[in-house]
């Protein structure tokens, strides 16, 4: 997951205040500094799960566990899509049960969810401990900002805010480069073990390190929260299950329609809410709809290119999973030296041609990636990642901005809310609908004998022989995938710069 700058970054502090019903004990000056460590690691571990297991695709479809295509897409969204549903009502449990504790609680359901992941021996137990680590995931991200501002001097604030919002794309880099060294020892296995260690230890130096901060009076919204999980869900398996079953399947219409029924009670149940985890009434805000679209299609395209990468770089150009890990790294090169200018690039063409250019060079850098095969060169490919990266790089902060600015001080706790969740929703929706193009693609593509096979494992399995009609079938999928995605990311681009007030709003 790459940066999330926020712009006008004061104003994503919760504006709530109530009386306290726990001591407020910060630490000591000097251990500022090891708390906001200990907190950006945690960040880094929960959105590095989210790069990472892109890069063990390979080695799960060929593994013991024989999952099908859409089970593939599954074991990398299950994860996302409880992560995004889920980082909301988060952050409001720490409200409620005391920070300090739901953030602990996170990092031990994630050591739990990895450990099952781990050791699992069926696809269906490794789906739920997927869903278990991406509920701890949620509990986890929304809190360690919460115990940071707790915890900070006001004159520190500012940097620390921007510290933590730079290891949300510091830590998809660490997944990738990380992940990718683990899983070189042969075993996709292993990533999840890795995984347990690492968040036990830091659920301990959260224990030892992090103050108590005042618990508040917020109710918490449970049917709401399932509704929309459920919603999600059901929409994602209509999207995933139309390639293997058909879209005018009774399932997939099924799943479809529940997924409207589910969202639509879930509109109701939050119209009605006291207090509303998220009022869809906000949505009336034209800037704040159309900013809420734009970062779910950035990242929309992001994850899609994610989810495809790994593999074409393993199968179609013979990385190794380590190269592959390393091999996304120019994507990551504008958001190192350029995103401290945006802001000038914004104030000098307004907030929506900056946009409109975010879009053009995300939309554009997939297209570009589309047109690669087994022959083009790495460095051309590169090239294309440099691209992409650079409409990311001027996608987020104006998009993160946006939403902030749709929002009065009061509500901005929502509006970093929203901002996790609508990340999470596009990422899981990319890997969900590239996911199901390339299926179709590459089954329609392989050679009549082998056409049964769904995953470019299963068909290697049944016809060794035919490694290179299977990998140029693989290619052909994944070009047609990314130019569908490409040409969404301008069509949908087009529509948030056109129909907002982000196109109307002039200089920033």
């Amino acid at each position: 997951m790459l940066v999330n700058t926020v712009v006008d970054m004061p104003s994503t502090i919760p504006a709530r205040v109530h009386a306290p019903r726990s001591p407020d004990r910060s630490p000591r000056p000097a251990s500022h500094r090891g708390l906001l460590t200990i907190m950006c690691a945690c960040v880094a571990l929960v959105v590095g799960m989210v790069a990472a297991i892109n890069l063990a695709v390979p080695m799960l479809a060929a593994s013991e566990l024989h999952p099908s295509a859409s089970g593939l897409l599954w074991v990398v969204d299950t994860y996302v899509i409880f992560f995004a549903c889920l980082v909301i009502p988060g952050g409001a449990a720490g409200d409620r049960f005391g920070r300090k504790g739901v953030l602990i609680t996170g990092l031990i359901l994630f050591a739990a969810g990895a450990l099952v992941s781990a050791v699992t021996q069926n696809v269906a137990l490794l789906l739920v401990s997927r869903a278990t680590t991406g509920a701890g995931a949620a509990a986890v991200l929304p809190n360690t900002l919460a115990v940071l501002l707790h915890a900070v001097p006001a004159e520190r604030k500012n940097a620390t805010i921007a510290v933590w919002a730079s290891m949300t794309g510091i830590g998809g880099v660490l997944g990738n480069v990380g992940g990718g060294a683990v899983l070189s020892g042969g075993s996709w296995r292993w990533l999840f073990a890795a995984a347990v260690p690492i968040s036990l230890l830091l659920a301990a130096l959260v224990g030892f390190l992090a103050p108590v901060s005042p618990r508040h009076d917020r109710r918490l919204e449970p049917l709401g929260t399932a509704l929309f999980v459920g919603a999600s869900v059901a929409l994602l398996l209509g999207i995933i299950q139309g390639p293997e079953t058909g879209w005018g399947s009774a399932t997939v219409i099924i799943e479809f329609a529940s997924a409207a029924v589910l969202f639509t009670a879930w509109t109701l149940v939050e119209l009605r809410a006291e207090h509303p985890l998220l009022d869809p009434r906000l949505f009336r805000l034209p800037a704040l709809r159309s900013a809420c679209l734009g970062m779910t299609t950035v990242f929309f395209g992001m994850f899609a290119l994610f989810y495809v990468n790994a593999s074409f770089l393993q199968y179609g150009k013979g990385f190794s999973v380590l190269q592959t890990g390393l091999g996304i790294i120019p994507l990551t090169v504008p958001v190192i030296l350029a995103a401290r200018h945006v802001g000038r690039l914004t104030h000098r063409i307004g907030l929506g041609g900056t946009t409109a250019l975010a879009f053009a060079f995300v939309g554009g850098g997939l297209l570009g990636l589309s047109t690669s095969d087994t022959n083009t060169s790495y460095f051309v490919y590169a090239a294309w990642l440099v691209v992409t990266g650079i409409g990311v790089t001027l996608a987020l902060p104006a998009l993160s901005g946006a939403i902030a600015g749709a929002l009065p001080p009061a509500q901005a706790g929502v509006g970093a809310g929203l901002q996790a969740t609508t990340r999470e929703f596009g990422s899981a929706l990319g890997v969900a609908v590239i996911g199901t193009i390339l299926t179709a693609r590459f089954t329609s593509a392989l050679p009549a004998d082998v056409r049964d096979a769904h995953t470019v494992a299963q068909a290697l399995t049944t016809a060794p022989g035919r490694a290179h009609d299977i990998t140029t079938a693989f290619v052909s999928g994944t070009s047609t995938g990314l130019r569908v995605i490409g040409i969404a990311v301008l069509v949908l681009g087009a529509l948030v710069v056109l129909q907002s007030p982000l196109s109307r709003r002039g200089r920033a």
